[in-house]
């Protein structure tokens, strides 16, 4: 696959390839390291129109209790009513509002992201990295994302201390044109 250079190539809609995209987060631990995680199960859409971009929509679901930071304890924490609250709030989910071109291939995505049963806005900053079929001639889109968000705003306080406010949310996402 090549880059697109003309964005109304992208026009379409499409479906998140779970095999090809991590969803992933970063969070400062202990104040002197970094907990790197992804959630495994989550689905998603988009309707993109690159003739114009801000009538493209995103969604995305994903289920809390996929979390993984390779630490089956932390995990079991993340999961628990400290962090995520998984069994109360199963779904983390991200509803666009927004669209918004912002250089040749970059965008802000604004949109609903509703964890805990809390709904924020939040802008994610996308890039464009790939655009093009793939060997079966099937029209791929991939995109690189992050948003930094305070976890305390969705009433995540789990930690006592020693998990950093901040959580880098991060997108790795590759879409399969379906029409």
């Amino acid at each position: 696959m090549t880059t697109t250079t003309a964005l109304g190539e992208l026009t379409g809609e499409y479906a998140l390839d779970p095999a090809r995209t991590r969803i992933g987060f970063t969070a400062r631990a202990a104040g002197v390291s970094k907990v790197r995680g992804r959630f495994e199960a989550f689905e998603g859409s988009a309707r993109l129109d690159g003739g114009s971009p801000a009538r493209s929509a995103v969604r995305l679901s994903i289920r809390a209790a996929s979390v993984q930071t390779r630490n089956a304890k932390r995990d079991d924490h993340l999961r628990s009513g400290d962090f995520l609250a998984a069994d109360a709030h199963p779904a983390i989910a991200f509803t666009s509002t927004r669209v918004r071109q912002n250089g040749a291939a970059r965008f802000e995505v604004t949109g609903d992201l509703t964890v805990r049963g809390v709904t924020r806005q939040v802008t994610v900053d996308f890039e464009l990295t790939e655009a093009g079929p793939d060997p079966q001639g099937t029209f791929r889109a991939s995109f690189t994302g992050r948003a930094a968000v305070d976890r305390h705003d969705w009433g995540v306080r789990g930690g006592r201390g020693l998990v950093g406010r901040t959580v880098t949310l991060e997108f790795d996402v590759t879409a399969v044109r379906r029409s």
